[in-house]
């Protein structure tokens, strides 16, 4: 088994003449949690499409669970392991939590029907009470509709998925970005809840306080590079600061270690 949960190398991606990202060599260490940083536009999002399949490669390699992957697609990602909380949130407004957790991956009962099959629910509200325990997240009535929860407990629906089904990696793209302070912490007990229990975690964040608290190392892209791959122990934010705006260039940076 690799020691890594992901590489990946040489990861480019043009859209057209615009070089949103180039070789970008990258690990992720079993159960290591890393903040990937940088100004809007440097890449980061970029990288996290790539990876997920929302988008396809210009080249380079991914390297997901010791073995080469090349998904078409997230849902092919989400097979694979890889649980992703987007901006977004993807969730459907109208649906309550189970119904979101489980959405295009139904449990289904009596399958012997052919193809008429009922929906499990009891097992779908088993398994979302479950998901919710692991990752420390309460929702008072998992029967209401996303529509009727705070932004707090709709960031939090998102990341129980994660949990409800055997990742083996999570990503989250700024998911404090829209809330408050008692829901921000709340998110965040949830990510010191993961590192627990094991879980790899790759985090998009532009709160030098949060990555600090909640990560091992920091990875810093600019203008589509990544330019530096710090211990959080052997930096600093003033530090990080310096290469996301350029005062430090980088080039001493040689690809993740």
């Amino acid at each position: 088994m690799s020691e890594y949960i992901l590489e990946t190398k040489g990861l480019t991606k043009h859209y057209g003449g615009v070089h949103a990202l180039v070789d970008a060599n990258f690990t992720l260490e079993r159960g290591e949690h890393v903040a990937i940083m940088g100004d809007n536009g440097a890449g980061k999002s970029t990288f996290v499409r790539q990876i997920t399949g929302v988008e396809q490669r210009t080249r380079g390699d991914v390297i997901f669970d010791g073995a080469p992957v090349n998904f078409a697609g997230p849902l092919d990602a989400r097979e694979a392991g890889i649980e992703t909380v987007f901006q977004t949130l993807a969730l459907a407004d109208h649906l309550n939590v189970p119904d979101n957790l489980f959405l295009g991956r139904e449990k289904t009962k009596f399958n012997w029907l052919g193809p008429f099959r009922l929906l499990d629910y009891k097992s779908m509200r088993e398994d979302t009470m479950a998901g919710l325990v692991k990752t420390g997240v309460k929702i008072p009535n998992i029967k209401n509709s996303i529509a009727n929860m705070s932004g707090g407990q709709r960031q939090c629906v998102a990341i129980a998925r994660t949990a409800t089904f055997a990742s083996k990696l999570t990503i989250m793209d700024e998911p404090t970005a829209a809330l408050g302070v008692q829901e921000t912490a709340q998110v965040e007990n949830i990510i010191r809840t993961l590192k627990e229990q094991g879980e790899s975690l790759i985090l998009v964040s532009h709160n030098m306080r949060q990555v600090f608290e909640l990560v091992d190392r920091i990875i810093v892209f600019r203008r589509g590079r990544m330019v530096a791959n710090l211990r959080k122990e052997d930096t600093n934010g003033e530090d990080v600061v310096s290469y996301i705006t350029g005062a430090k260039t980088g080039a001493e940076f040689e690809g993740a270690a």
